[in-house]
């Protein structure tokens, strides 16, 4: 009998991965159709319709993992108000700083995925006692790659934000892929009393 835990990091690598694709993909076509001066709605189009073939794709095995991915979800309705609020303020915070800071999107979306996912690991371990780390690479290759990309954008790309801000999309991408593989190829943990999963189990919260 597969480890519950064992068997929930597996099903957010594939999550991961799968979220790694779309974002690079539409990064990438995203910048062609700007290229070719394709009007906004293009955009919306691209990034719907390349997610939904990215996720239409995996459906199958998405249906399986459904249920290991909704149960770490729902950890979070234990957690203290304090504790979702700070993890609400820094998924939701740097997104909605865009609008005040347009010239800083690409930071920004950096920033978002980084402190989201750091967050969420830091609650996570400390409600549930449960090491998810692919979130915490996730969270750490983004935050590294922002004076990355300032460098780069700077020197490189000043007169070319569209280019900044795909190189910001596919660093993302690339955050989520390593957090994807790193879930689906580290060694599993040993495993616990059965039916015990360390990521949705109240008994340490």
């Amino acid at each position: 009998m597969e480890n519950p835990a064992l068997g929930t990091r597996r099903a957010f690598g594939f999550l991961f991965i799968c979220v790694s694709i779309a974002v690079g993909t539409a990064s990438v076509i995203s910048e062609i159709a700007y290229l070719n001066s394709s009007p906004f709605y293009y955009y919306a189009i691209i990034w719907l319709g390349i997610f939904g073939a990215v996720f239409g794709a995996g459906l199958a095995k998405f249906r399986k993992a459904a249920p290991a991915i909704r149960g770490r979800m729902k950890s979070s309705v234990s957690w203290s108000a304090g504790a979702n609020a700070l993890n609400a303020v820094c998924w939701a915070g740097p997104f909605a700083a865009i609008a005040l800071f347009l010239s800083l999107y690409q930071y920004l979306i950096l920033l978002g995925i980084g402190l989201g996912n750091l967050c969420t690991y830091l609650m996570i371990k400390k409600y549930s006692g449960a090491d998810n780390r692919e979130q915490l690479v996730v969270a750490a290759i983004s935050l590294a790659a922002i004076p990355a990309v300032v460098a780069i954008d700077s020197s490189l790309f000043a007169t070319h934000q569209d280019i900044a801000v795909m190189l910001s999309r596919i660093l993302i991408a690339v955050a989520y892929a390593a957090g994807g593989a790193f879930a689906l190829f580290r060694k599993g943990e040993k495993a616990g009393p059965v039916g015990f999963d360390p990521t949705t189990s109240g008994s340490l919260q």
